[in-house]
């Protein structure tokens, strides 16, 4: 069975990423484990701290590396991708054998879907900043992704009631992740 990697954009508790994540996981029921990391005891990147490995980022590479596929939720911050989340992928960025950047990272050739909710825009500065980020890191980042638009009354109830065309979108993105 498949093994799919949820990384949230968001560490906000009712997040509207969390949500959509949560209506991904429900879609894709016992066609995959999902699990979500938990990222969010992860330390600034910084060489002085980089060796020895810290353990949560070895914990994080090795549920990275056994993973089939990530799918990230996100937040468009400021027409870009959330701190936490660059400090993520930045960690993940630097190659698993210290100073040794002819061998792969835990992120090289991993599949990777993205979707995002947020304003008018749907993240779509975000998701495109991510694809770029994500395809210098070498990782296989699928073409195909969810933007979505969230509707003025979910920001004052922090509910997000997601359409059928919504849902339709992430079934097949959840299809294209697992299938190929």
């Amino acid at each position: 069975m498949k093994k799919i990697l949820f990384v949230i954009g968001s560490l906000r508790t009712k997040s509207f990423n969390r949500q959509v994540a949560n209506v991904a996981k429900e879609m894709i029921g016992s066609s995959a484990e999902v699990q979500e990391l938990d990222y969010s005891d992860l330390p600034l990147l910084n060489q002085d701290i980089e060796q020895p490995e810290p353990e949560v980022v070895a914990r994080i590479r090795k549920a990275i590396a056994e993973a089939d596929g990530l799918w990230i939720f996100t937040p468009e911050y400021n027409m870009s991708y959330p701190g936490h989340l660059k400090n993520l992928l930045d960690w993940m960025s630097r190659p698993v054998k210290f100073m040794d950047y002819g061998t792969p990272t835990c992120i090289n050739g991993k599949r990777v879907a993205i979707s995002g909710a947020g304003g008018k825009a749907a993240t779509a500065d975000c998701r495109k900043k991510l694809t770029e980020l994500l395809t210098f890191m070498k990782a296989e980042v699928l073409p195909e992704q969810v933007g979505i638009a969230v509707p003025a009354e979910a920001w004052s109830t922090d509910v997000l009631v997601l359409t059928d065309e919504q849902k339709a979108e992430l079934k097949a993105l959840a299809d294209k992740l697992i299938v190929g």
